[in-house]
């Protein structure tokens, strides 16, 4: 018989752990220097910094910032249906 609770209490065990990654990832940093370009990013893809033959270049890095989070909206938004197509599935086999 399927049990709502035991199923809530996964996803908010899957969701504690989600969170504890994300902050690990946040205070991991990546550091890319390539043909004068030097990208500063943390591990949870937020740029810190963007230098272009050193020179700040905030428009750029504010630009750049703005298709990450847009295509991680993107990503979310298609894990979502993903995954309640399979908790719909899910729920019918254990009627």
């Amino acid at each position: 018989m399927f049990n709502p609770f035991k199923a809530f209490g996964d996803l908010k065990s899957m969701r504690e752990q989600a969170m504890k990654m994300q902050q690990a990832l946040a205070q991991e940093e990546v550091v890319v220097e390539k043909n004068g370009v030097k990208v500063v990013m943390s591990g949870d893809q937020k740029i810190k910094s963007l230098e272009i033959d050193g020179q700040e270049h905030h428009r750029a890095k504010d630009a750049i910032a703005e298709a990450i989070k847009k295509s991680q909206e993107i990503a979310a938004k298609k894990l979502t249906e993903i995954s309640g197509g399979l908790q719909g599935l899910m729920g019918q086999g254990q009627q």
